[in-house]
């Protein structure tokens, strides 16, 4: 049945003609578009799906491959997989070479140096310090070197501990009277660490403070063998601390996460979870352990 509506309201009036309309059809032809929507965004999302597919293959070889390779590898047909290299290659997120083979193009180093310099080392680990504290219940630290002192840029306070004023955020102190500046130091070379012995002079804090280099040398070396520093009231007297590195996706240590406590309440124990939280953070960095040989 078809059915008369009127083009202008109040009904037709002189000079107006009557449109005639299917209400089946209408339906119909909103139907179709719908669906031809839907099936576009499907496609788009798909297409998307075997960029992720072919970039993620060629992250994985160390070398240019050709084009029945990467086809191989994420079972695509060939013609597909060449229809999206092209549009990649076209945007340099993929690099095609004079012998037909396909490399990781310029476009994504660019991308990655932008996103490493927005990431914010607090804000990745904190999530993660949080989970630390919970889990022993004293203070945990994040620090980060600037030149020759650390600053502590995070905190999670522990309610049964009295506020110390080095471990507040933004506090400084000098890098071998804490154990999270010695890590920094321990990843310096020889020459480096003597430098900085002579810049500063090695001030001690407390009679447990490290003063002389060879001292001071013994320690480092013991940290790079079992890759965590001690403070044994170095700092401050009747203050303990535990830290591990953060490494960032290049393994070059960009921070210290360490547990303050008490000498009373000091547990050896805390190795284990403090390096294992400070490798979780370096992981969310993108680092990457090496593998044994």
């Amino acid at each position: 049945m078809m059915v008369r509506y009127c083009t202008a309201q109040g009904g037709l009036g002189r000079g107006q003609n009557a449109q005639w309309y299917s209400p089946a059809g209408q339906n119909g032809r909103f139907e179709t578009t719908l669906m031809a929507e839907q099936q576009a965004d499907k496609g788009s999302i798909q297409v998307i799906e075997r960029m992720m597919l072919l970039l993620d293959t060629l992250a994985q070889v160390p070398e240019p491959v050709s084009l029945k390779v990467l086809a191989q590898s994420t079972g695509l047909h060939p013609s597909t997989a060449h229809r999206i290299l092209a549009a990649m290659t076209g945007s340099a997120l993929v690099e095609r070479h004079e012998a037909g083979t396909y490399g990781l193009g310029i476009r994504l180093l660019e991308l990655g140096n932008i996103v490493k310099s927005r990431i914010s080392i607090r804000q990745i680990a904190l999530p993660y310090m949080q989970q630390l504290h919970e889990l022993i219940g004293e203070a945990v630290n994040l620090g980060i070197r600037l030149e020759d002192e650390i600053i502590y840029v995070e905190r999670t306070s522990s309610d049964r501990s009295l506020v110390r004023v080095v471990y507040l955020v933004g506090g400084r102190a000098p890098l071998h009277l804490t154990s999270v500046g010695k890590l920094f130091l321990a990843a310096d070379g020889l020459g480096e660490v003597r430098a900085y012995a002579r810049r500063t002079g090695l001030p001690g804090k407390t009679p447990h403070s490290l003063t002389r280099l060879d001292a001071l040398e013994r320690e480092l070396d013991k940290i790079r063998r079992h890759d965590y520093a001690d403070d044994n009231e170095e700092a401050e007297i009747g203050l303990r601390c535990i830290a591990a590195p953060i490494r960032n996706d290049e393994g070059l240590i960009v921070a210290g996460l360490s547990v303050s406590a008490p000498a009373d309440r000091h547990n050896p124990d805390w190795v284990r979870p403090v390096k294992a939280t400070a490798g979780e953070i370096s992981q969310a960095l993108g680092y990457r352990k090496p593998e044994r040989r």
